[in-house]
């Protein structure tokens, strides 16, 4: 009972996404502007379902469960065979989707490239601390043992 009253209480695909999101993540969603991400229309998608290949066998080569979702408007086609679901394999066919459609749309404002821009900040900034302690340990170094440690090297 208590599961389905929370599932009830949040009914916002926000309020599911920070849910299933990993703690950094969390944290980053913040610093990141979802507003302008492309919303899917039903009627702009073509959606049809093939025989996969690969790795699976006999249970991928007798279903239809590779998902081919074509954007109407734009014209991009998406294919998507991750899994032997294909309820799994359409979910992730229109989050691909939806990347494109975002990144065509906003270009520098699109989701993936804001988050590039934090993971370099927070690249550059652990390169930055990383320098700083090896300065740190340098003049250590040179206080405690003086020019003997340069001596032996």
């Amino acid at each position: 009972m208590l599961g389905l009253l929370r599932c009830a209480a949040l009914e916002s695909t926000a309020q599911l996404k920070a849910l299933s999101a990993s703690p950094w993540q969390r944290c980053l969603s913040k610093a990141i502007d979802h507003s302008r991400v492309p919303v899917l229309r039903d009627e702009d998608l073509e959606e049809s379902f093939v025989r996969g290949s690969g790795p699976g066998g006999q249970a991928v080569a007798k279903t239809n469960n590779k998902v081919v979702l074509t954007h109407k408007p734009t014209g991009i086609v998406v294919q998507c065979h991750t899994t032997r679901s294909l309820f799994e394999n359409r979910r992730e066919a229109r989050k691909m989707l939806i990347g494109k459609l975002d990144q065509l749309y906003n270009g520098d404002q699109s989701v993936e490239a804001q988050l590039q821009r934090i993971e370099a900040k927070k690249q550059t900034e652990t390169a930055r601390r990383k320098q700083k302690l090896q300065a740190k340990k340098k003049a250590w170094k040179e206080r405690e043992f003086g020019d003997e440690s340069d001596k032996s090297s």
